[in-house]
């Protein structure tokens, strides 16, 4: 097995990721990862294709997932990003409802393919996101998984985690949100130069 790496999504390591996403037939539909992202100055989500939007997002330095690696292929991520950035969460009104001190950085969704599901891929995202903030200068990181211990989820309708995933790497649960996922809470230290 190759050693996984994890490096940030950018023009860079655009077609790593674009080949994973076409891989998925453009993840849930054609999504390319955009539905949390909200407008930016400079780019109007209405009127572009996923394909489209996302590049223009990752040009603008608008998008940020920390990219799972084996060898020279993207096997998986994490997106996150400011709640400028990504403010279409699930539940908004009800955390925007009762929020007190917004996290510096949010963690919308996971994505694995297919081939290395269950593999420990979106651990190893988790884990990249949190370094990526550490080297961005640190804050304070939310995640909002799911939790329906009752009902078994398919591993590819797992994009924003679980509870334990989140817990294994010191995230803190704060309260519910709706009635299948947790608003849970971390503070990422910077890394010291």
């Amino acid at each position: 097995m190759t050693a996984r790496e994890i490096r940030p999504l950018a023009p860079q390591t655009w077609d790593a990721f674009a080949a994973l996403v076409e891989k998925h037939n453009g993840i849930f539909g054609g999504c390319w990862c955009c539905s949390f992202h909200g407008d930016t100055p400079t780019t109007v989500k209405a009127g572009h294709d996923g394909r489209t939007l996302k590049r223009l997002f990752v040009e603008e330095g608008a998008a940020h997932a920390a990219l799972v690696f084996e060898g020279d292929a993207a096997i998986g991520w994490a997106q996150y990003g400011s709640p400028a950035e990504l403010p279409n969460i699930y539940h908004r009104k009800e955390y925007a409802a009762n929020v007190v001190d917004p996290a510096r950085y949010r963690i919308t969704c996971f994505f694995v393919d297919r081939d290395h599901r269950r593999s420990g891929v979106a651990r190893d995202a988790l884990a990249g996101v949190l370094q990526l903030v550490a080297a961005a200068g640190g804050g304070s990181v939310e995640g909002y998984p799911q939790n329906d211990p009752e009902k078994k989820i398919s591993a590819s309708f797992l994009y924003s985690g679980t509870r334990s995933m989140f817990e294994a790497e010191g995230f803190e649960y704060v309260r519910p949100l709706g009635t299948k996922r947790q608003l849970m809470r971390r503070e990422v230290e910077a890394l010291s130069r």
